[in-house]
């Protein structure tokens, strides 16, 4: 089974990528959603609220409450690190589970998307890691359709590995500053020149 890790700047379009991958046959691993159910786990709601009370509601985390505290530029670093040390356990082990399960049912490649790929070191697990390249112009203009404020992209790109420093550690690039069609093509074109066997399925974007 070959292992894909997906990286690249905030709002790079890696989502898509994987849709791409997943139509000629992968699976996906999705360490955000991953990350989501993760922070409804009791014993890490208890952690976040003895730190944050004020993001814990009706006993559920707000993650945009969560967000402008861990994202605000003072204390980004520190806030952060703390909310890695709890949530970063759980969600590791959630994907090694995911990932031996896919291999015990001998599926031929899992693409794994996770934001701080490179940052919590879940590289080592990757057989081929792809840098999703994206201008800053259209990376600007996605995050401003999340409804995100103008400096918020700026915010969570600290939070992760420089985009030099994960275009130097990938194996592949793939251009999505262009026409879905032709991201789809550029991964088929990896894919094919990887030996795997191609189930391809039509897209749904």
């Amino acid at each position: 089974m070959l292992v894909i890790g997906l990286v690249g700047g905030v709002a790079s379009g890696k989502s898509f990528v994987a849709e791409c991958f997943a139509s000629l046959g992968a699976e996906i691993i999705d360490a955000d959603k991953i990350g989501h159910a993760v922070l409804k786990l009791p014993a890490v709601v208890e952690k976040i609220q003895s730190l944050w009370p004020e993001v814990v509601v009706d006993q559920k985390v707000d993650r945009k409450l969560l967000a402008g505290i861990v994202f605000q530029s003072e204390t980004q670093a520190a806030q952060l690190a703390i909310l890695e040390q709890i949530t970063h356990p759980y969600i590791n082990q959630r994907i090694e589970e995911r990932l031996n399960e896919l291999q015990t049912h001998e599926s031929i490649a899992v693409v794994l998307d996770a934001p701080v790929l490179l940052k919590a070191g879940w590289q080592k697990r990757c057989d081929k890691i792809v840098f999703v390249e994206t201008s800053p112009d259209i990376r600007a203009e996605r995050a401003e359709s999340r409804g995100w404020p103008p400096d918020e992209l700026e915010k969570r790109e600290r939070s992760q590995t420089s985009l030099s420093q994960k275009r130097q550690l990938a194996t592949d690039i793939v251009d999505n500053s262009r026409s879905k069609h032709e991201t789809l093509q550029q991964v088929r074109t990896l894919w094919i020149g990887w030996g795997l066997p191609c189930f391809e399925n039509p897209l749904v974007t």
